[in-house]
């Protein structure tokens, strides 16, 4: 079965820019997109209420959708486009749907000024349990806004790509996240910005003055180990262009700062099968919620 970029749709704002976001990636991925519209029930009295009758509920369900599928249609032509009406709850719906996605693509809202996202409930929610990477895109995202400058400054879809970012812990490196930010380069035709930020054991930590040669020394063995891992994947991806950075610090930090730049940002979600249940790690909760450019999120093991 082939399968999908599937967005989630719900009307708003940030929706809007999830769906052209995924119309555009499923285009360079050369897949069909779906549109997911989730319903979630109310109980029958409020859906007798005059705000919720037959004619708005027929808008929710239907007008929507069908309307976004034909403008995606006339904007992105060649692009298969279906859209399909679920009910249930959103979160249990979306993880359902992404199970048959090659990725899912959600919205979320901006923080205004500053940039970055307000991921609520429902993303959350199923970023923890999706099996499939899930990519967020923040209100007011525009195709422009992932591609470089031109010489007077103009930043344009004609224009080619900013460099795809990738948050990587090579204590634990993992191939699917790895590959993911590779392949997400490779047809962007841009470059792979790796950042592996990085703290001193805590023996060097904690009760000892600052070194700067046993600094060095770690940085050096930090920065060796990261092309060691990823000297497979410079080798299966010659064409592309890889930066490796091992700044010192807190690993969120570096990659909030380094989306600015970028057309994508992919970190990781360790797989938790254990009684602790799925978990959003410190460093993906803190990019997921300030980074200025689009987040996938990989699960892996």
């Amino acid at each position: 079965m082939t399968r999908t970029v599937t967005v989630g749709l719900d009307g708003s704002a940030e929706s809007r820019a999830a769906v052209e976001w995924a119309a555009r990636e499923a285009r360079l991925l050369g897949l069909p997109l779906k549109l997911v519209q989730v319903w979630e029930p109310v109980p029958a009295p409020m859906a007798q209420a005059p705000l919720l009758g037959a004619e708005r509920q027929q808008y929710w369900t239907e007008r929507i959708p069908r309307e976004t599928a034909e403008g995606i249609r006339l904007r992105h032509p060649g692009v298969e486009v279906t859209a399909e009406q679920l009910s249930g709850r959103p979160a249990d719906v979306l993880v359902s749907a992404a199970k048959d996605a090659e990725l899912l693509v959600l919205g979320s809202r901006g923080l205004g000024g500053v940039g970055g996202f307000m991921v609520g409930s429902v993303g959350l929610s199923v970023v923890a349990h999706a099996d499939r990477p899930v990519v967020f895109v923040r209100a007011g995202e525009q195709a422009a806004d992932e591609h470089e400058t031109d010489p007077v400054g103009i930043r344009s879809a004609a224009i080619p790509f900013r460099p795809v970012v990738l948050g990587l812990d090579i204590e634990s490196p993992d191939d699917e996240l790895i590959g993911f930010a590779f392949a997400a380069a490779a047809r962007r035709s841009t470059s792979l910005r790796v950042v592996h930020g990085w703290n001193p054991p805590a023996y060097y930590a904690y009760g000892l003055p600052v070194d700067l040669e046993v600094q060095d020394a770690l940085a050096l063995r930090e920065s060796t180990a990261l092309t060691e891992v990823l000297r497979p994947w410079t080798e299966k991806f010659p064409e592309t262009e890889v930066t490796e950075e091992c700044p010192y610090g807190t690993p969120g930090n570096h990659l909030v700062d380094a989306s600015r730049e970028a057309s994508l940002v992919v970190v990781g979600r360790r797989v938790r099968r254990g009684p602790l249940g799925a978990h959003i790690g410190s460093v993906t909760h803190a990019v997921l919620h300030h980074s200025t450019a689009p987040v996938a999120v990989v699960p892996h093991d």
